[in-house]
């Protein structure tokens, strides 16, 4: 199903820094159409052993509920935001896990809402976070870089100035399991964060989510915190931009 939403404006608050300049190396469009592509099967896949969950489902409902709330938002921090064809879905999994591909794909897998019972507020800084992912290019920088590793060091200003080579640039590789680095796992806390609180969801259910994560994550990694910072550390750097993003929580509020 997709989700729609209207235009939202001004400045964001926190500082995440600037999307690398590397992304430029990888055309955008053809990032999302194989998002597109990759999350079509995946969807096809769940149905087939019959895991995804169908439109009237509660949680579904939930799910996209939140979704409507914070894509408003995301033009802010990424005008191709209000060009993408939003989908928010749920798969019957066990894994305590959720993502947003480019181009806005949303999943959520039943684990992670039946494991750590989810509060609204807990499901939208996930959300928030998945959705930072996308908006802050982090899955195009991740391949231009693998990419920047196979040409001469001679043409990668050029790639990085106009993208004049992208045309030699070749789609592969399984967007779902792309791995983000320590800092794009930190840029996209403090974007969701930002992104959250502006929908009315109470940022300070970063800090009970992630000691939610920590304690299920106790004796065995769980495969959303694998490129993480620690629990603690993130719980650090939530207290440190609640004094920016308290005050868009709270004239959110109805």
């Amino acid at each position: 199903m997709m989700i729609a939403f209207a235009p939202a404006a001004p400045a964001q608050s926190v500082d995440a820094g600037k999307p690398s300049m590397m992304r430029n190396l990888v055309p955008a469009q053809q990032v999302e159409t194989q998002a597109a592509r990759q999350y079509g099967q995946l969807l096809k896949e769940a149905d087939s052993k019959q895991a995804l969950a169908p439109d009237n489902h509660p949680e579904v409902r939930r799910l996209r509920a939140i979704a409507r709330k914070l894509i408003p938002h995301a033009e802010r921090f990424n005008p191709r935001a209000k060009e993408w064809r939003w989908e928010v879905n749920l798969i019957g999994s066990k894994q305590i896990n959720a993502f947003c591909m480019p181009g806005g794909k949303i999943v959520f897998f039943t684990g992670i809402l039946d494991q750590l019972k989810l509060t609204d507020d807990e499901v939208a800084m996930i959300m928030g976070h998945e959705i930072a992912h996308a908006l802050w290019e982090h899955a195009r920088e991740r391949m231009a870089k693998s990419f920047a590793t196979n040409i001469g060091a001679s043409l990668l200003g050029e790639l990085i100035g106009g993208g004049k080579y992208s045309g030699l640039f070749h789609m592969g590789g399984d967007l779902l399991t792309l791995k983000f680095s320590r800092s794009d796992e930190t840029e996209a806390d403090i974007v969701g964060l930002e992104l959250a609180a502006r929908a009315g969801y109470d940022p300070r259910a970063g800090i009970s989510l992630w000691q939610k994560m920590a304690a299920a994550g106790k004796g065995r990694p769980l495969e959303f915190l694998s490129t993480h910072p620690s629990g603690e550390t993130r719980i650090e750097d939530i207290q440190h931009q609640l004094p920016k993003v308290m005050p868009l929580y709270e004239a959110a509020r109805p």
